[in-house]
C-alpha cells in the first residue's frame, strides 16, 4: 500500500533469506536439534566486543593468527579482513574462516561470540561444517557477513540482536559498535 495512491499508510512486504546480510545463524541452521533464533542466548550479543584485524585472505584462522592482540578479558571477538574492504557490489571469492583449533582455544578463554566478515565461518565448499559444530559444542554463538570497513582495531559495545524467530536456521541482524566510555 502507498499513501500517494489514496491508502492510509505505506506499507510494503519483505522476502529475504534469514542470511541476509549480516545475520547470526542459529543452532539450528546446521543441527536439527539446536537452538532457534528465538531461543539463542541474547546476552552474547550485546556487551563489550574487540575488533581485531587479521593478514589471512583465505584460509582457516589459528591461534597464531592472533599473536599480536591482548585478548584476555574478551567476550566478543570481531574478525575484520580484507573481505570488509572489497567494493559493495564484489563477492569474497576467498575468504579467511575459523578453524576448530582457533575455536577450541577462544572458547578457553570464556569467549561468547565471534563474528567475521566472511560470510561463514568454515571453508564455503564444506559439507561437514567442523567450525559451526564446534561453536555450538562450545555454546559460542556467531554473526556471519559483518562490514567492519572502516573500523579501527579496538574495543567497543556490541549491539546485533537477532530478531526473535522460531523455527527458522538464523536471523538479520543490525550491527552497531559504540566506542566505550574513557
Amino acid at each position: 500500500m502507498q499513501i500517494a495512491e489514496g491508502h492510509s499508510v505505506n506499507l510494503f512486504t519483505l522476502t529475504l533469506s534469514a542470511h541476509t546480510g549480516t545475520h547470526a545463524d542459529a543452532y539450528y541452521h546446521y543441527e536439527t536439534d539446536g537452538d532457534h533464533p528465538a531461543t539463542m542466548p541474547l546476552d552474547a550479543y550485546i556487551g563489550r566486543a574487540k575488533v581485531v584485524t587479521v593478514d589471512e585472505i583465505d584460509g582457516a584462522l589459528l591461534p597464531n593468527d592472533f599473536n599480536h592482540v591482548d585478548l584476555s578479558d574478551v567476550e566478543r571477538l570481531l574478525i575484520h579482513s580484507q573481505v570488509s574492504d572489497l567494493p559493495d557490489d564484489q563477492w569474497a571469492e576467498k575468504f579467511p574462516y575459523l578453524s576448530v583449533e582457533l575455536i577450541d582455544w577462544l572458547a578457553g578463554m570464556n569467549i561468547k561470540l565471534i563474528g567475521l566478515d566472511s560470510p561463514s565461518v568454515d571453508d564455503f565448499n564444506s559439507k561437514e561444517l567442523p567450525s559451526h559444530h564446534a561453536l555450538r559444542r562450545h555454546r559460542i554463538v556467531n554473526l556471519e557477513s559483518l562490514m567492519l570497513r572502516d573500523v579501527p582495531d579496538g574495543d567497543y559495545e556490541l549491539i546485533a540482536l537477532p530478531l526473535k524467530l522460531d523455527l527458522v536456521c538464523g536471523s538479520p541482524v543490525r550491527a552497531i559498535l559504540r566506542p566505550l566510555s574513557s
